[in-house]
């Protein structure tokens, strides 16, 4: 039997073990940001997006409509969260890479 002060230790293990830690970084060419929160179990991309403060640090930039990805790949933004998660937010291409290859290739046959 658990006494009281067991109890409460018990009960906030609990709360602990349902904090997730991700991150979320954005960079544009100048700079870069990665803001590490705790989000409850079943939160969402989007959901961890807005509660962050990753949208404070680039007020000139939409971030709720740029594409987001974990670890490098692409996902839906109702995609829920797991510990250790790293959302990525990626701009829009200024140019097409293959388009900047094919650039750089001709200039260097001139």
């Amino acid at each position: 039997m658990l006494s009281l002060v067991g109890l409460c230790r018990s009960l906030a293990n609990a709360r602990l073990d349902m904090l997730l830690s991700v991150e979320i970084v954005y960079a544009t060419e100048d700079r870069q940001e990665l803001v590490a929160i705790q989000v409850t179990q079943g939160t969402t991309v989007a959901a961890a997006i807005e509660s962050s403060s990753i949208a404070s640090l680039f007020p000139d930039e939409r971030l709720d409509v740029c594409p987001a990805g974990i670890w490098g790949r692409l996902v839906e933004r109702s995609r829920v969260l797991q510990e250790g998660d790293r959302i990525e937010l990626y701009r829009q291409l200024q140019q097409d890479p293959r388009d900047a290859r094919r650039a750089r290739a001709d200039a260097g046959q001139r």
